[in-house]
């Protein structure tokens, strides 16, 4: 039923290989098939049901896998206009003695029961703007062009952790805290209640100890800034929430007024690391975007004339590295691990070589078809896995003009001027990744190899604009594992480790596959994360979209 590959390069072991060291280009493809049911609105389902188990689930895996992402993508009459609109839709897999159950929620955000009220959207997204309301008398329609937009708090894009609870969150000021249990909502959080910033990633990182990393805007009339936020990891008597925040330190933005869009940071045991890319926005477009009937991602744009900046941040001192690592034009949305090792900092991550994805994205993209729906995919620039190498130890004697890096990598460093090092990338895979259409939502064991030396990671391939399977990425030898079925589209793995597991790949790999052209069969699949064969699955009886991320919250 399945397909289980095994892909080998002949290329040696990491150390020792060459970066292909060029732009990805491919084929056009042709025939993609339809994927609309990912992108149409379910209801949802409060009460668990059970689940068809196919094959064996382990039954040492207790615990609720959580799911974040849009369900609902039209409000009475008025539709959404990008997939990162549509209302959060919360879904939960129990898993307990090898058998599944299945629930969901709408999240209960002041966005949803408004748009509910309302029969229409009442709140602007990223790429759909409100209209004015109709009831309202043309003079009182026209007043309200002007006045700002009210920031979402439809959290649609992850779940994650802060001293213990669980919140969902996406990009602006808002999170909701969430019983992991019932899905219900328990409490809204405004980031700026606690730290000036307009807002936050969905990403954080979290240290062993449960100290939190995240990074946030803030605007001002001196200019757009960068925020590194602290949370630390337990609670006071009387702390539920972000009590204890702190900004550990704010870096001015190259242009005041057009800072660049982050969805992600990466963390080594030492250093954040921001990386500064030419995705620009447009503060003035965005803020004045009701006005003129736009939406925020019209000020959203690429400009490759500007380099992109990687920035370290000191995790004890606050302190921002004065020396500046460049590279060329670059599009990162997701980080697969840092570390420091040897006086490097190694960074790997996701890389496109344009920025322009956000906008294929689009809902009416996602629901083409045929010739229309191939053209939107082969304009597509894929992402790639690839690591650079930046030195920590520039001081006046190091050497300008020649490559500092060790001769174990590719990836290249050379000192360009006092305080700025020119870096190029070395790509972590073969040849044959080309085939999948490169690698996105890129997980690994976190809990005990997030800002260490790693082996494995693991994502999903995007032949589709989508991801179309699941992908093991073994960096000695940069081989890979395929797992792939026709017509099923496997959204981010999860890995989860075995009880007392000694390796780094022990334990299970958790996605949810869905079936756009079948109806009520979306499934749970379990992989083992050593081999990448298929355990078993959990078909749920209902239809689910495509959803973002998620989490494993393991119980007892």
């Amino acid at each position: 039923m399945t397909s289980i590959k095994h892909q080998q390069t002949n290329r040696p072991a990491l150390k020792k290989t060459k970066s292909l060291q060029k732009i990805n280009h491919f084929t056009d493809v042709q025939g993609l098939p339809c994927i609309e049911k990912i992108v149409t609105s379910v209801e949802e389902t409060p009460d668990p049901i059970n689940t068809d188990v196919i094959g064996k689930i382990p039954e040492w895996i207790s615990g609720n896998f959580l799911r974040n992402g849009p369900g609902k993508f039209e409000i009475g009459n008025h539709r959404f206009n990008h997939w990162f609109d549509g209302m959060a839709l919360l879904h939960q897999f129990k898993i307990s003695n090898g058998q599944v159950t299945y629930k969901s929620r709408f999240l209960s955000s002041d966005s949803y029961q408004t748009n509910m009220e309302y029969n229409r959207v009442t709140v602007s997204e990223f790429g759909t703007i409100t209209m004015p309301d109709p009831c309202k008398n043309f003079f009182q329609r026209f007043l309200s062009r002007f006045e700002l937009p009210k920031t979402t708090d439809n959290a649609n894009v992850s779940f994650v952790t802060y001293k213990g609870d669980y919140y969902v969150s996406t990009e602006t000021d808002t999170m909701h805290r969430v019983d992991p249990e019932t899905l219900q909502t328990t409490k809204k959080v405004n980031w700026n209640n606690f730290v000036a910033v307009n807002g936050a990633t969905a990403h954080p990182h979290t240290e062993p100890d449960g100290t939190t990393y995240n990074m946030g805007n803030s605007y001002s009339i001196k200019g757009a800034h960068y925020n590194i936020i602290r949370v630390p990891p337990t609670k006071g008597a009387e702390d539920e929430t972000l009590e204890g925040a702190t900004v550990l330190c704010s870096i001015p933005s190259v242009e005041k007024s057009k800072p660049s869009y982050y969805h992600s940071f990466a963390m080594t045991e030492n250093y954040v690391v921001f990386i500064e890319q030419p995705i620009k926005m447009n503060l003035v477009t965005i803020v004045t975007g009701k006005l003129r009937g736009k939406s925020i991602s019209d000020g959203f744009y690429w400009d490759p004339s500007l380099n992109t900046i990687f920035h370290l941040i000191d995790k004890q001192t606050g302190k921002v590295s004065a020396v500046k690592y460049l590279a060329k034009p670059l599009s990162t949305f997701h980080q697969i691990n840092a570390y420091e090792e040897d006086g490097f900092l190694i960074i790997d991550m996701c890389v496109s070589d344009d920025g322009q994805a956000i906008s294929n994205y689009n809902i009416q993209n996602l629901r083409k078809s045929g010739e229309a729906l191939d053209e939107v995919y082969n304009t597509l620039c894929r992402a790639f896995p690839r690591r650079f190498v930046l030195p920590l130890n520039v001081n006046h004697d190091t050497p300008y003009h020649q490559n500092l890096n060790r001769p174990n990598t590719t990836a290249t460093s050379i000192r360009t001027a006092k305080k700025q090092v020119f870096c190029t990338h070395e790509d972590l895979h073969g040849d044959e990744l080309h085939q999948y259409g490169g690698l996105e939502f890129p997980q690994i064991n976190y809990s005990k190899y997030n800002t260490h030396p790693y082996r494995y990671f693991y994502g999903c391939g995007f032949r589709h604009l989508v991801g179309d399977s699941l992908i093991k990425m073994d960096l000695h030898g940069k081989h890979m594992k395929v797992w792939e079925q026709p017509g099923l589209y496997p959204s981010e793995p999860i890995f989860v480790p075995t009880p007392d597991a000694t390796e780094e790949d022990d334990g299970v790999v958790l996605s949810v596959v869905v079936t756009p052209n079948k109806e009520k069969s979306t499934f749970l699949l379990v992989l083992d994360a050593r081999t990448f064969e298929e355990l078993g699955r959990a078909v749920v009886p209902v239809n689910i979209p495509y959803g973002f991320h998620g989490a494993f919250n393991a119980t007892a």
